[in-house]
């Protein structure tokens, strides 16, 4: 079977040579120095000041918001995964959907001008699939409402917007090191802020709230990375650039192939520097969708309905007093979008047979 994704793998004599050096020190976490050169290289790989490596970015995201001390309501896009609304929720926050953009599937930034009330906290949005998101408008939008703005950059390791990292817009941005991501540590994450103060207190708070031996002074948690995790990490650091260039031909290939198709569309792109970490397809109807699904699975090549079902589909939320509405552009491209498989080891002859695929299916 031909997955959506495949995590990619450095060469294992390189992270052997690593582990040798952690079986010499027996120092396997607790900030050691494989994280803390991770965290610096990453700094200058991505252009910013203020990164903190934590254990996953799920974790990262609840850092963030707490240490910004929200209280009240968070706006938010129904069209991500579930993590994203999860964590507003774990954190005694409560999420407000805002509608999307049809063409760059980003939050719409007038749709969360119409939501902003009293009880709005922050602004939280996506760059869904690396995409980025209306970061003027929204960042506009925070000053003129005194309300933070921060970014699920889950997708969006490495990306670019006019000419400068997309990490360097909002209070603080989140990236996932997840091992089905473009760049990965196994599992891991990172916390980016505007600020040091705001980077001193996630640094606090992903260690128990522990300033010193002896004394703790926040009810902090455990949300270090651990040396395997940075090792891993330090491999594949090398390999990105690399990657994103095989990435961006089968891309290419996908786009190429299918650009004629009257049923098919793709998503508007805004970066000026692109990770081509996934390749979402936007069909005509939720049935022809479906059925291409269906038939690449026959194939054996599974694709993802990637976001499929929208969050504000959920019934958990109900319970939890979360009000939800219609969002037709999320929803019109939730029901309609498939993420084919895309990574750096996919060859391109595969890449080439499943467009064939879905022309076919198309024409059927």
């Amino acid at each position: 079977m031909i997955y959506v994704t495949k995590s990619e793998m450095p060469a294992l004599s390189k992270y052997t040579k690593y582990l040798k050096e952690i079986w010499k020190t027996s120092i396997l976490t607790n900030n050691g120095a494989f994280v803390q050169e991770l965290e610096r290289k990453l700094s200058l790989f991505l252009g910013v000041e203020n990164l903190s490596l934590v254990s996953n970015c799920t974790v990262a995201l609840q850092l963030a918001l707490r240490a910004l001390q929200l209280k009240g309501e968070v706006i938010t896009t129904p069209f991500t995964f579930v993590a994203t609304t999860n964590v507003i929720m774990w954190e005694k926050l409560k999420p407000v959907f805002a509608d999307i953009d049809p063409h760059t599937f980003s939050i719409d930034p007038k749709d969360v001008e119409r939501k902003i009330s009293k009880h709005t906290a922050a602004i939280l949005a996506v760059h869904v699939y690396g995409n980025p998101s209306y970061v003027e408008d929204l960042e506009n939008i925070g000053k003129r409402h005194g309300i933070p703005v921060l970014y699920d950059a889950a997708h969006a390791f490495g990306v670019e917007y006019k000419n400068k990292s997309l990490l360097l817009w909002g209070d603080a941005s989140t990236l996932s090191f997840h091992a089905t991501k473009i760049y990965h540590t196994i599992e891991g994450g990172a916390v980016v802020t505007k600020t040091k103060a705001l980077t001193n207190e996630v640094r606090l708070l992903r260690n128990f709230g522990i300033i010193s031996e002896e004394e703790a002074i926040r009810p902090g948690i455990n949300a270090k990375m651990n040396e395997y995790q940075a090792v891993m990490g330090l491999c594949n650091l090398s390999e990105f650039e690399h990657n994103v260039s095989k990435r961006k031909r089968l891309y290419e290939v996908y786009k190429d192939a299918l650009k004629d198709c009257r049923d098919i569309r793709f998503q508007t792109i805004t970066a000026s520097s692109y990770n081509y970490s996934y390749m979402p397809v936007v069909f005509s109807s939720h049935k022809l969708r479906d059925y291409v699904h269906d038939q690449l699975v026959l194939n054996k090549i599974k694709p993802r309905k990637y976001f499929y079902p929208l969050i504000s589909a959920y019934p958990f939320l109900a319970a939890y007093g979360v009000n939800v509405s219609t969002y037709p552009n999320a929803e019109m491209i939730s029901e309609s979008v498939l993420c084919l498989p895309l990574y750096a080891t996919l060859p391109l002859s595969t890449a080439k047979k499943i467009t064939q695929i879905i022309k076919k299916s198309i024409q059927e």
